[in-house]
């Protein structure tokens, strides 16, 4: 089955009789494209597993609240990310591992989780944006992963595009330090 066009899922959703198939649809179409922006936040498999389940339950349970004034896909993501980024502050609350060691541990913990297929320098690269507070590092993922646009990414993270900008250039810095010192 293929791609089913932004409008005819929000029809189904609209409707009561057809709520059901609609969001089926949803999970389907927007499921990997979801899961890799919240793997690029949370890092580990397990991890994105959860919060993509909390994302689809938040986005059921709120669909009352989808007003059809943005995309069907900026809606989720926002979900997406503001789970994501909750998990996050939730994991550091309850880490109480010192900042070297969360340093070191993220590109050994890509290494070793059985899902990552990247080599050396796409966990240095994770290693680097994982170092970026949580704004940056969601605007960073964005625009260089998912090649959004400004104008979508403040829509979904509610922000000026001149701040994300900024956010952007920022991050791009840092990483690109960050290769110099390990260099």
């Amino acid at each position: 089955m293929g791609t089913i066009d932004e409008k005819q899922i929000v029809r189904l959703l609209s409707a009561p009789e057809t709520q059901r198939k609609g969001f089926e649809i949803v999970v389907r179409q927007y499921s990997e494209q979801l899961y890799w922006q919240v793997r690029r936040i949370v890092l580990t498999h397990e991890d994105a597993n959860d919060v993509m389940q909390n994302t689809f339950v938040k986005a059921w349970s709120h669909l009352d609240s989808f007003r059809n004034d943005s995309k069907l896909s900026t809606w989720l993501y926002r979900i997406a990310i503001n789970e994501s980024l909750d998990f996050m502050r939730r994991k550091k609350n309850m880490d109480a591992v010192s900042a070297d060691d969360a340093d070191t541990g993220v590109a050994n913990m890509l290494l070793a989780d059985k899902y990552f297929d990247g080599d050396q320098t796409q966990a240095m690269l994770q290693q680097a944006i994982a170092q970026l507070p949580d704004v940056q590092r969601t605007v960073f993922n964005l625009r260089y992963f998912e090649n959004m646009k400004y104008s979508e990414i403040s829509k979904i993270l509610s922000t000026s595009e001149g701040a994300l900008k900024a956010s952007y250039h920022i991050a791009v810095k840092k990483i690109t330090d960050y290769f110099k010192l390990h260099d």
